[in-house]
């Protein structure tokens, strides 16, 4: 079965300070993306869908998609504020697009097939991408799956994070995802705000084509609301844990948590950078990866 890995990469990273999809912190120059993809194709996926901005799109193909040339399928999609459903325009003086859920809206047309969600600046380790494509090989209708990591294994020492915390209306199936913004290392451990082992998600997610239609509705909704009294249609966001939290809250999809194993972290602040290279040469030495990705 043909698997697409879609990534979402449009934001510039305004926390860290620039464009952090390409900033090295491998010993031969990868990114934290080039690890992501590794995993996924060795995993089995053949396609990987990058959706980014138009504005930084030729920089992008220079730096990040020209090393998967040969390996994989690579092809690209472009996310703006104005790419809205008909009938719809966006505010005078929005700029920014619309949020995570809109990112993977502006990919509907690309993908037919059963296909795996990733944020272009975590590590979310090979585990994340064998159980995602065990997953998608046998997903059929309104079925989804999302990894779930441990609160704790999530925070940066350097500030604040938010996360999407599940619910389980069962053992292994998502209830609900609430976003919990302002998370900071201090507040999480025994007899603390959070315990740590909340499951949280990290934008790792694995969709049939079915989740096209409750994302239009729900982006539909979601834009029918912008007029309303105290709304700000210059900040909102389309969430894709929000979206999907509604769609399983009306029954029209089931999610199964995939509890994983793998190590999570990223470049949240650009002083995460030091401990994410010193992560990445642990797992070099233990074996998880060649010292140079794509040689």
């Amino acid at each position: 079965m043909a698997l697409t890995l879609v990534v979402l990469a449009a934001g510039m990273g305004s926390r860290y300070g620039g464009l952090k999809q390409i900033d090295p912190v491998g010993p031969a120059g990868e990114t934290v993306l080039d690890y992501a993809v590794f995993d996924a194709f060795r995993a089995g996926f053949d396609r990987v869908l990058f959706v980014i901005r138009r504005d930084f799109e030729a920089l992008f193909r220079e730096k990040i998609g020209a090393r998967y040339a040969g390996r994989v399928a690579v092809d690209y999609v472009f996310q703006a504020s104005d790419a809205l459903p008909p009938g719809f325009t966006p505010p005078a003086g929005r700029e920014k697009p619309w949020g995570t859920g809109h990112a993977l809206w502006c990919a509907r047309a690309a993908v037919r097939e059963n296909f795996a969600v990733i944020n272009a600046d975590d590590f979310y380790g090979a585990d994340s991408f064998r159980q995602l494509a065990d997953f998608l090989r046998t997903a059929r209708g309104p079925e989804a799956a999302i990894v779930g990591f441990r609160l704790a294994n999530t925070l940066s020492e350097h500030g604040a994070v938010s996360r999407g915390v599940c619910a389980a209306a069962a053992p292994g199936v998502l209830a609900s995802i609430v976003e919990q913004t302002g998370i900071l290392p201090a507040e999480v451990g025994p007899g603390r705000k959070y315990s740590g082992d909340e499951i949280v998600s990290m934008n790792c997610w694995g969709f049939t084509p079915a989740v096209w239609n409750g994302l239009e509705e729900q982006f539909h909704a979601f834009l029918a609301r912008l007029s309303a009294p105290g709304v700000d249609a210059l900040k909102a966001e389309f969430y894709l844990p929000a979206s999907i939290s509604a769609l399983v809250a009306r029954g029209e999809t089931t999610v199964r948590i995939l509890p994983t194993q793998s190590s999570w972290f990223g470049v949240t602040y650009r002083e995460d950078k030091p401990r994410v290279e010193a992560a990445l040469r642990e797992l070099i030495a233990a074996g998880q990866y060649p010292a140079r990705l794509w040689a």
